[in-house]
C-alpha cells in the first residue's frame, strides 16, 4: 500500500507535494521521489528510505514547476532502492502508482520487443511505457491512458504528469483509493482525505474503475465505459482525520471497500511478486521439515480465519491442524509435542484468552507465530515470530478486512511451509501464487456487484433466522457469514458444512428461513448443488452465492442469486467470496436501521475473559 499525490498549483509545488507524502507515509516508507515539469520537461528526484531522505536531496536539487507527482512506496516489485523508487517515467510521461499490476511481465516483454527500455524491475515501470507506445503512435495524452487502461490487469491507483502539458493530470483507480481534491490555489489527486486536506476545501472520491482528467479549473470524469459521469462533491474540513469514512455512510463499508487494496499490500509483504514466490519477511525458529502437527487458536473471526487456514496447511504444506476456540484451549491442559508450533490469531493482539492460550503453549514448548494488526500489542510482543497482516486501522467493530489479511497471510504461510518441507514444487509454488496475485482483482469485481446485494437484504431483513451453508474452506466462510448476520442485524443464523444438512439442520427448511449457499466452482461443486437441491424440494428459500456454472449446475427455483467471477474457483476463493458475505450482513443491518459500526454488547478488543 503506497501514497500517491498530485498538485496542479499556481506556484511551485514540490514542497506541498513533500507535505501531502509526509501525511501518506504511514501507506509505506520504503522510498520516496517527485517529478514536475522544470521549463516543460520531466524532472525527477528520488530517494531509497524515509521521506526526510527526499527532503535532503530536494534541499540541494531544488524542483521549481508549478505541476508535479509524488510518491511514498511501500516496496512489492523490486527492492527499496532508488531505481525502484517512484515515480517512473518514460520518454514523455511519469507515473505514480499504488497497487498490482499483475500482467506486467507479458507488457514489459511486449514493450521491450518494441524497443523500450526498463531502467527498474517494477510492474509500475510497465506502464508508463504503455503509455509512452500509445503516445508514440500519435494519441494525446488521454486517449493514451484510455488506452492502456484497458490493458491493465489487477488493482490499482494511478496518477500520469506528461512532459509539455502544464496544465494536466490523469488519475485511475481500480481497486485501490484516488480522490480529487479541489481548492482556491490549485486542483489535487491524493490516495485519501489526509494527503489533501491542507490545501483543498472540496473532494470528490472516485468510484470504481473511474479515471479523471484533471486541470487547475475542471476534472473531468470518465466511468470504465468511458463516458463522462458527475460524482458528489464534499466539503473537506482541514483538520481531516487519518481514519475518515470518505465516500461511505459507515466506517464498515469503507472497510469493506478497502480489501482488494490492503490484501494486495498484505500479499506484496510475504511474495516476491516479480519472481512469483512466497518471500517471508522473517526467519523460521525452527525446521519446518521437523514440525508433525500445529495448533492454531483464536476467537471470533479470527478462529474461522484459523479454520479456512487448516485446509491450506493440511493439504500443501501436508501438516496435521488442530484448531481451538482461545477460550476453550487453554483448560482443556492439551498435550503439546515439544517444538511443534502454535499459532495464534489477533486483530488487536490483545485479546485476553487468546493471550492466555499463547502463554499455556510457550509454557509447553511451542514456537509461537502471532498473525496480528498491531505489531506493537501484547500478543506481538509475547510471541516468537510476529506476522503482521497490515489491514491498517479497523474501526467497525464487526471485523471484515482484518479477516481477509490474515487470510493472505495465513495462505503465504501455508505455500512457504509446503515449499520448504518439499510438498510443493518450484511449478506449483508460482501457480498458487499467480491465483494469490490475481486475488485483489476478483475481489474489487465481487465488490461491483454490491447493487445486487441490496434486494436480497431486505429480503433476508424478514426472516428471524438463516443458515448459511458450504463445503471445503467454504464452508467456515459459512460460519462467519452466519456470525456477520448475527452481530450486524441482531438476527439468528447458523453456518454448517454443507454435507451436514440432512443430519439436522435440514428440519428447519421451510418457505420462511433463507438459506445462503456459498458455492465456488470448485471440485465440491456437485456435491453443494446437491445439497442446495434438498433444499429445493423442501420449499426452502434459496440464496446461491456463486458463479453463472453454480447456478445453471443447481437447476432450482432461487430466491436470490449473487454471481461471482468465474475465475474465483480456485484453492484461495475463500478471500472473494468473504466480500459478498460481509455485503449481504451489512446491508441487512441497514437496512434494519442498526448502528453498524457499533453494533449493541460488542467491543473491538475483548481484553477480559
Amino acid at each position: 500500500m503506497c501514497g500517491i499525490v498530485g498538485i496542479l498549483g499556481r506556484e511551485p509545488v514540490a514542497r506541498d507535494i513533500l507535505e501531502a507524502l509526509r501525511r501518506l507515509e504511514y501507506r509505506g516508507y520504503d522510498s520516496a521521489g517527485i517529478a514536475t515539469l522544470e521549463d516543460g520537461k520531466l524532472t525527477r528526484v528520488r530517494a531509497s528510505g524515509k521521506l526526510r531522505n527526499l527532503e535532503d536531496k530536494l534541499a540541494s536539487q531544488p524542483l521549481k514547476g508549478h505541476i508535479g507527482v509524488g510518491h511514498t512506496r511501500w516496496a512489492t516489485h523490486g527492492r527499496p532502492t532508488e531505481n525502484n523508487a517512484h515515480p517512473h517515467a518514460a520518454d514523455k510521461v511519469a507515473v505514480v502508482h499504488n497497487g498490482i499490476i499483475e500482467n506486467f511481465r507479458e507488457l514489459r516483454e511486449e514493450l521491450i520487443a518494441k524497443g523500450h527500455v526498463f531502467a527498474s524491475e517494477t510492474d509500475s515501470e510497465a506502464v508508463a511505457h504503455l503509455v509512452e507506445e500509445e503516445l508514440r503512435g500519435g494519441a494525446a495524452p488521454r486517449e493514451a491512458v484510455g488506452r492502456a487502461l484497458k490493458r491493465l490487469k489487477g488493482a490499482f491507483a494511478l496518477v500520469f504528469l506528461f512532459e509539455g502539458e502544464e496544465d494536466l493530470l490523469i488519475g485511475a483507480r481500480r481497486g485501490s483509493p484516488l480522490a480529487v481534491g479541489l481548492g482556491p490555489n490549485g486542483a489535487y489527486l491524493g490516495s485519501d482525505a489526509l494527503a489533501l486536506a491542507p490545501f483543498a476545501n472540496q473532494i470528490i472520491y472516485l468510484e470504481e474503475d473511474d479515471w479523471v482528467e484533471l486541470s487547475r479549473e475542471r476534472a473531468v470524469i470518465r466511468n470504465g465505459a468511458d463516458a463522462i459521469v458527475e460524482r458528489a462533491r464534499k466539503p473537506l474540513q482541514a483538520g481531516s482525520l487519518l481514519v475518515d469514512k470518505g465516500n461511505y455512510r459507515h466506517y464498515m463499508a469503507k472497510e469493506i471497500h478497502e480489501q482488494p487494496e490492503v490484501v494486495g499490500r498484505a500479499l506484496a509483504h510475504y511474495l516476491d511478486l516479480a519472481k512469483g514466490t512466497v518471500r517471508l519477511p522473517f526467519e523460521l525458529p525452527f525446521d519446518p521439515k521437523a514440525l508433525t502437527r500445529v495448533t492454531i487458536s483464536a476467537c471470533g473471526t479470527a478462529f474461522y480465519a484459523g479454520v479456512v487456514a487448516r485446509y491450506w496447511l493440511e493439504r500443501f504444506a501436508r501438516l496435521p491442524v488442530d484448531i481451538d476456540i482461545a477460550s476453550e484451549f487453554r483448560y482443556r491442559e492439551a498435550p503439546l509435542a515439544e517444538g511443534g508450533l502454535m499459532i495464534v490469531v489477533s486483530q488487536s493482539g490483545e485479546t485476553a484468552d487468546t493471550l492466555a492460550a499463547l502463554r499455556y503453549a510457550k509454557a509447553e514448548g511451542q514456537h509461537v507465530l502471532a498473525i496480528v494488526n498491531v505489531d506493537t500489542s501484547t500478543i506481538a510482543r509475547e510471541s516468537e515470530i510476529a506476522a503482521p497482516i497490515l489491514a491498517g486501522p479497523e474501526i467497525g467493530v464487526a471485523s471484515t478486512k482484518a479477516f481477509t489479511c490474515q487470510l493472505a497471510v495465513f495462505a503465504c504461510l501455508a505455500l512457504a511451509l509446503g515449499r520448504a518441507r518439499g510438498v510443493l514444487s518450484e511449478a506449483q509454488e508460482k501457480a498458487l501464487v499467480a491465483e494469490l496475485i490475481a486475488t485483489p482483482a476478483l475481489m474489487a469485481q465481487a465488490l461491483k456487484n454490491e447493487a445486487r446485494v441490496e434486494p436480497l437484504a431486505r429480503d433476508v431483513a424478514r426472516a428471524s433466522s438463516a443458515l448459511y451453508l458450504g463445503r471445503g474452506p467454504a464452508y467456515p466462510l459459512a460460519l462467519e457469514g452466519a456470525l456477520k448476520l448475527k452481530e450486524l442485524s441482531y438476527i439468528h443464523a447458523e453456518g454448517y458444512a454443507a454435507g451436514e444438512l440432512k443430519h439436522g439442520p435440514i428440519a428447519l427448511i421451510d418457505y420462511a428461513m433463507p438459506v445462503i449457499v456459498l458455492a465456488p466452482h470448485d471440485a465440491s461443486l456437485e456435491k453443494t448443488v446437491s445439497n442446495l437441491q434438498e433444499v429445493a424440494a423442501r420449499g426452502g428459500h434459496l440464496i446461491l452465492i456463486g458463479p453463472e456454472s453454480a447456478r445453471k449446475a443447481a437447476a432450482a427455483d432461487l430466491a436470490g442469486f449473487l454471481e461471482m467471477p468465474e475465475e474465483a474457483a480456485g484453492a484461495f476463493a475463500a478471500l472473494v467470496y468473504a466480500i459478498p458475505a460481509q455485503l449481504l450482513a451489512y446491508h441487512v443491518a441497514v437496512f434494519m436501521g442498526k448502528d453498524v459500526d457499533q453494533p449493541r454488547n460488542l467491543a473491538k478488543s475483548v481484553t477480559v475473559e
